[in-house]
């Protein structure tokens, strides 16, 4: 496999490729399931828990300032994109719509077709990360997560959920479909944090 579809990053970009992690040529699509279909007109985004419960449409979304990201991507399965460039929200725009309770701590991200995972706050926060609806400047395809994902750089990529569909606020940690079988309960990839066990 190496060679053909991945490669050893090169030694002036170890500062960007986690341990363990192969450069991919391509951009592998990697999914538990069917992929969901959704239309524009039937998609909203739900916020609950420990948060005002409100409901977003897509012109919602649409409506919020648009931003240009590049960022690298990196898999649990230990491939890493480099130079990614998706077009979306930042996390922290919308999160000026939202009223979290002051003792919220974690967010379950929920998704079309009943996917889930868990997320600490200040990790969700965080400047960069965004919501996407774009990636190379087509409409985010469906097997990529569209219409819209989360996109969280600085965790293995399981984290930046697809199909992204609700945020259900939490004043603790519960864990999501991978977590509860086997994945690492934050997943940072300079620590290599793949596994539970």
């Amino acid at each position: 496999m190496i060679g053909k579809f991945f490669r050893k990053p090169e030694s002036d970009q170890s500062d960007r490729v986690p341990p363990g992690q192969y450069l991919t040529k391509g951009f592998p699509v990697l999914t538990y399931g069917q992929t969901p279909q959704i239309d524009f007109q039937s998609w909203e985004f739900r916020v609950w828990g420990l948060a005002q419960p409100k409901t977003f449409s897509w012109s919602d979304f649409m409506a919020l300032p648009q931003h240009d990201f590049t960022a690298d991507f990196h898999c649990v399965t230990r491939w890493s994109k480099l130079d990614v460039k998706w077009t979306g929200i930042k996390v922290t725009d919308f999160m000026n719509l939202v009223e979290v309770a002051p003792n919220a701590t974690h967010v379950m991200e929920h998704c079309y077709g009943d996917y889930t995972t868990n997320i600490p706050l200040e990790d969700f926060v965080r400047e960069e990360n965004f919501f996407a609806h774009t990636l190379f400047g087509e409409p985010l395809p469906a097997e990529h997560g569209g219409p819209l994902r989360l996109v969280v750089p600085h965790l293995y990529a399981w984290k930046s959920a697809k199909w992204l569909n609700g945020l259900e606020f939490l004043d603790h940690e519960e864990l999501g479909f991978w977590e509860r079988n086997g994945y690492h309960r934050r997943g940072e990839p300079w620590a290599e944090e793949r596994y539970s066990f």
